[in-house]
């Protein structure tokens, strides 16, 4: 059988084509390989450079491939954080021995394995992010319909997200897509979840890589508590007086501060028009990250969106067209309408992005940023801002905070990065 490349992208196979497919990949040459942190998986995983692109290459049978291949789509489609599929390869050969074919995805920039984050003993309070991040991700793959089957932190990548974390899906081996899941199913996969991150612990602890306060079997059920809070939030029946229609509205703005939209809404009268019931539609999570986007044309992680939202909304409180009669920003920021003489939040949002947002991240030297995205900088910077304007008691401006990140901050963080670290083209 010839060698057969299945892309997503037709200029993928031009760019594939000189990778050494005639080889195991474990034989392949350091100088296709770049040296990013790995972690844990049952099959053979390396880093390769394709042109300007840094890629994903694992071995595994061709139907797993193939079907794998097609459930990272299915996610990419539905909107879900998982690593993006570009291509499955088939036919090789090593003489007249065959080679198990690979599934090739894109390296996601800026993310690590849980196993490299454990190199320097991780706070508690920093573990607690993580399983914020993997409960909000299992629940946007269960309201999509999609049954993990292999929920756990190994099966994960991590991504800095604006003093949190975002998580995201990297192997979809075991998963299945089905219209709407049941109770049992997420049952299942939750008690997978839980053993598998309780196991993947008690092994760190055996390795001397956990934080002594901390228990793995206790932090394994977290994962179960933090993801019913969340399920019950976005799913839950609400009954309210009738009349009180700012209760629904205060509902709605909470699974958006949850990062989740409303797609529809059911809205029952009691048959004696005492209460009014109300069941949300939650659909999709990415609500600021979509604000955002509209209103920017940024593209940044859900928190790091929420952030910037809110430096957008001061910054617009300041502006001439601005009085104290207006909206509150962040009503200006959804509409206009009722102003006519208000800027367009788009027009000022722009101004943001020309203004502020960018001269910003172009103060700090590329060479200094490592892989930290524009986004995460930006946000940064805000925090550092806050920092030492709190300890000067006044607003010590974006200048100089800037200034003083530069020269007393990312030398720190340049020095305290693992050697693995190393900048990847972007996306």
């Amino acid at each position: 059988m010839a060698l057969q490349i299945s892309a997503t992208n037709p200029e993928h196979p031009a760019l594939l084509l000189a990778l050494p497919w005639h080889l195991p990949l474990e034989e392949w040459p350091d100088r296709h390989l770049v040296p990013l942190p790995r972690g844990i998986s049952r099959h053979v995983v390396r880093y390769a450079r394709a042109g300007d692109e840094v890629v994903a290459v694992k071995e595994l049978a061709e139907r797993p491939a193939v079907r794998e291949f097609g459930l990272l789509r299915d996610l990419d489609r539905l909107n879900i954080p998982a690593v993006d599929p570009l291509a499955v390869v088939t036919g090789r050969t090593r003489g007249d021995t065959p080679l198990e074919p690979v599934l090739i995805t894109r390296h996601l920039t800026g993310s690590m394995p849980y196993r490299s984050m454990f190199e320097t003993t991780m706070r508690p309070a920093t573990m607690h992010r993580l399983m914020d991040a993997l409960a909000v991700l299992l629940v946007r793959l269960h309201l999509a319909g999609f049954a993990w089957g292999d929920c756990s932190l190994s099966n994960t990548l991590f991504r800095r997200d604006a003093g949190a974390y975002a998580a995201y899906l990297v192997d979809a081996e075991t998963g299945e897509l089905h219209s709407r899941l049941s109770d049992g199913q997420r049952a299942y996969d939750l008690d997978l979840a839980r053993v598998n991150i309780s196991g993947e612990l008690l092994d760190l602890e055996a390795s001397g890589a956990l934080h002594p306060s901390v228990d793995p079997i206790e932090f394994g059920t977290e994962i179960c508590r933090r993801y019913d809070g969340l399920w019950r939030e976005l799913t839950r029946t609400s009954v309210y007086p009738a009349g009180k229609h700012h209760y629904i509205d205060r509902r709605i703005r909470r699974l958006n501060e949850l990062g989740f939209d409303v797609a529809e809404m059911q809205i029952g009268h009691s048959s004696n028009g005492d209460t009014v019931t109300f069941v949300p539609k939650v659909v999709d999570a990415g609500h600021h990250q979509r604000q955002l986007l509209r209103l920017t044309g940024l593209d940044a992680e859900e928190n790091q969106a929420r952030r910037l939202l809110n430096d957008l909304e001061s910054w617009m409180a300041t502006q001439e067209d601005y009085s104290p009669g207006d909206p509150p920003p962040s009503s200006r920021l959804r509409s206009s309408k009722g102003d006519p003489h208000a800027a367009r939040p788009e027009v000022l949002a722009h101004r943001w992005v020309r203004e502020v947002f960018r001269p910003t991240v172009r103060a700090v030297p590329p060479e200094l940023r490592g892989s930290m995205d524009a986004a995460e900088l930006y946000h940064e910077l805000l925090e550092h801002r806050w920092y030492l304007s709190e300890r000067a008691q006044h607003d010590i401006g974006l200048d100089t905070a800037v200034d003083d990140y530069v020269k007393h901050i990312l030398p720190k963080i340049r020095k305290a990065l693992p050697s693995t670290d190393v900048t990847t083209p972007s996306a």
